[in-house]
C-alpha cells in the first residue's frame, strides 16, 4: 500500500458550460520515505494539486488516499509550506511557529513546546529575528519562518508548494539542504512542487512532470540515479545529472509546443476581410 495514493482524481471548478476542468485522470502513488518532485508549468493546477493533497479542496472525482485512509480535510500530520508566507502579522517569528507547534502537541508543556519553537528557528539561521515581526523581515526571511513552522510540527510528510522560488540564490540553495538534512534523519515522506528542474533533480529520488491545463494530467517519471548525499558543485560534471535534466527539459518544451499549436488553433482568427476590400 501506496504512503500516499492519488486514484483517478479529477477537479472541475465552476459548473455548467462555465465549468474548467484543472486536473485530469490524476494517478500517482508515494512511498514511505520517499522524495517526489513534480515540475510544470506556470498555471498547470500545481497548487489545486497540493491542496487536494493537504485537505484544503476535495476532488471532484476520484480518491486521495493518506496512509490508506481519504484525505478529509487538513492535519498537521501533512505539514505543508506554502508560495506564501501565511505568516500572523501581529506576532513575531517565535509565537508564530509556536501557535502552529502548541496545535501539533496540544499535550506538550510550554517549556518543551518553545525548546521545540527555538531549535527549528535556529535551523533555518533565525535565532537573532526571533522576537521580530514579519513585517520587520524581508521576503527571504519570511519564507524561512514559513519554512521552521512547518517543520517544527514534525509532520509525518512535508509537502511543498514552490516554498523557495521567491528566495535569492544564497538563501534558496542553503534551505534547500537545510530541508534534504531534516529529511535525510528520518527519511519523512516529502512532496515537492517546483518549476525548477535543477531543484527537482537535487532533491528528490523522481520526478513527475504535470502537463500543461486545463485537464492537466501527470507525464512520464524520470527516475533521479545520482546517490546522496548530493554535492551541487559536482552535479554539473554527473553524466546521469546532465542525461535527467535534458531528458526532462525536452519533455517539457515538447508539451509546451503542443499546448501552444493547440492554443493557436483554438484561437485562431477568421479569414475575412472588410467590405468592400478588394486585395
Amino acid at each position: 500500500m501506496a504512503y500516499l495514493e492519488l486514484k483517478n482524481v479529477n477537479k472541475t471548478y465552476g459548473q455548467g458550460k462555465g465549468s474548467t476542468q484543472v486536473l485530469s485522470d490524476i494517478n500517482l502513488e508515494i512511498e514511505e520515505g520517499e522524495f517526489v518532485a513534480i515540475v510544470g508549468f506556470t498555471g498547470s493546477g500545481k497548487t489545486t494539486l497540493v491542496n487536494l493533497i493537504n485537505g484544503l479542496l476535495e476532488p471532484s472525482s476520484g480518491e486521495v488516499l493518506f496512509k490508506g485512509k481519504p484525505v478529509r480535510g487538513t492535519s498537521h500530520e501533512r505539514g505543508v509550506i506554502f508560495q506564501n508566507y501565511s505568516l500572523l502579522p501581529w506576532l513575531s517569528v517565535g509565537q508564530n511557529v509556536y501557535m502552529a507547534v502548541k496545535e501539533a502537541f496540544p499535550k506538550e508543556n510550554k517549556q518543551l513546546l518553545h525548546e521545540r519553537v527555538k531549535e527549528y528557528v535556529d535551523m533555518v539561521g533565525l535565532t537573532p529575528a526571533y522576537n521580530k515581526r514579519p513585517k520587520e523581515l524581508s521576503g527571504g526571511m519570511r519564507q524561512r519562518v514559513a519554512v521552521a513552522r512547518a517543520l517544527a510540527m514534525n509532520p509525518e510528510m512535508i509537502i511543498m508548494d514552490e516554498p523557495l522560488g521567491a528566495l535569492d540564490a544564497l538563501t534558496r540553495g542553503n534551505l534547500q539542504d537545510e530541508i534534504l538534512n531534516i529529511w535525510s534523519k528520518n527519511k519523512r515522506t516529502a512532496l515537492l512542487i517546483t518549476n525548477d528542474v535543477d531543484e527537482g533533480i537535487y532533491m528528490a529520488d523522481r520526478i513527475i512532470p504535470l502537463k500543461p491545463g486545463p485537464n492537466a494530467t501527470l507525464g512520464p517519471e524520470f527516475r533521479i540515479d545520482i546517490e546522496r548525499p548530493r554535492d551541487k558543485t559536482e552535479l554539473n560534471d554527473n553524466p546521469n545529472f546532465k542525461k535527467t535534466r535534458n531528458a526532462i527539459i525536452e519533455y517539457l518544451m515538447d508539451i509546451g509546443d503542443q499546448r501552444k499549436a493547440i492554443s493557436q488553433k483554438e484561437y485562431s482568427l477568421p479569414d475575412i476581410s472588410p467590405k468592400g476590400f478588394v486585395a
